[in-house]
């Protein structure tokens, strides 16, 4: 399929129009995880490569797959091939990956102390991401977006803690409940260091960046305005002194009816919504918040099975944000099972309809 006719000419991003509340002629979408193992020729690099760690740190390769969905359906902005855990990796915690099973840490607090954790070694550990960046944006499209990312320091500090993914994350609650200061301390190290790789992913060539708090929905009320809302704040705020134009998206996922307030109180330009969140509900919800710009929320296994269910699903999206700033994404990421099939005929949906 590649880049739709109607962007090759274009010459500022649809989905920083978008952002910005420029008038847009039809929906502008990409999607979280769209580089990865779905893809055959994703399955392919990654069967001749050693780790998938190994594959972040080599900017050829981060560079080739997160190209690859671009030129294969034309997506309005390419997501950087990275992952949330490099800002720990680049503190001095020790990652790895298990096959079929996920990452795997030093614990904080059991493996490895805070005061372990500096940045003597981070920008020079991470270069390789930076490197990937420029290498992208002299292969992309003017009017293709590069968005950069990080996870945010709720969701890395409780991978730190826990050592692995976690159903409730119930060690990193206690964890904060019985050693608030300590607690605090992970988290302010945390704020700093995704303020720096951020800046560092704009100033090698992103044009907009989103952050990840995937396990924000763990968090109690009281929690989340100190975990996530707060550092989140302090993360826009020293970003926008330094790139006032770069925008910045957030995904908390999972906490519900508190994504307005989350939008409000961290001065986010765009909330990624996950899939429990009705899209009708949603746009009555920021009805107050016009500037806000609503990013989702297609379920995943709509975009599996495919077919009409999938285009339903997705008109419905489209037509209930009809008239304010969206951008189409999904509730979560690509799953491996889908189809690209699928995702062309999503895709080619979405390039042919008008809002």
């Amino acid at each position: 399929m590649g880049v739709p006719a109607d962007r090759k000419q274009a010459s500022n991003p649809i989905v920083l129009d978008a952002l910005k509340g420029l008038p847009v002629s039809r929906p502008p979408f990409w999607f979280m995880r769209q580089a990865g193992r779905y893809l055959p020729e994703y399955r392919e690099i990654r069967q001749r490569t050693g780790g998938f760690l190994e594959m972040c740190y080599d900017p050829d390769l981060a560079a080739e797959v997160t190209l690859q969905p671009i030129r294969r359906f034309g997506m309005d902005a390419a997501i950087l091939f990275s992952d949330i855990l490099v800002i720990p990796h680049a503190l001095g915690c020790k990652v790895w990956f298990e096959d079929n099973e996920g990452p795997r840490l030093l614990r904080v607090g059991t493996d490895i102390e805070t005061d372990q954790l500096g940045f003597d070694n981070f920008e020079t550990h991470l270069a390789p991401v930076y490197a990937a960046i420029k290498s992208i944006r002299r292969e992309l499209a003017s009017a293709t977006a590069l968005i950069g990312f990080a996870g945010m320091p709720w969701t890395l500090a409780s991978y730190m803690i826990e050592g692995r993914s976690s159903k409730d994350w119930q060690a990193a609650r206690l964890f904060a409940r019985r050693f608030p200061d300590r607690f605090q301390g992970l988290i302010d190290l945390l704020t700093e260091a995704v303020i720096l790789h951020l800046s560092r992913q704009i100033a090698a060539g992103a044009q907009l960046v989103q952050l990840f708090d995937s396990w924000a929905g763990a968090l109690g009320p009281d929690e989340l305005r100190r975990w996530s809302i707060e550092p989140c704040r302090r993360i826009v705020n020293a970003l926008r002194e330094q790139y006032p134009a770069t925008p910045i998206l957030a995904f908390p996922r999972g906490i519900g009816m508190s994504y307005p307030a989350f939008a409000e109180q961290t001065g986010v330009d765009g909330v990624s919504l996950d899939t429990t969140v009705s899209p009708g509900i949603a746009r009555a919800r920021f009805e107050t918040q016009p500037s806000v710009c609503l990013q989702g929320n297609l379920d995943p296994v709509a975009l599996a099975i495919g077919g009409d269910l999938m285009i339903d699903e997705a008109r419905k999206i489209v037509e209930a944000w009809h008239g304010r700033r969206f951008i189409f994404n999904l509730g979560h990421g690509v799953l491996p099972i889908t189809n690209p099939d699928e995702m062309e005929r999503l895709c080619r949906y979405l390039q042919s309809s008008s809002i």
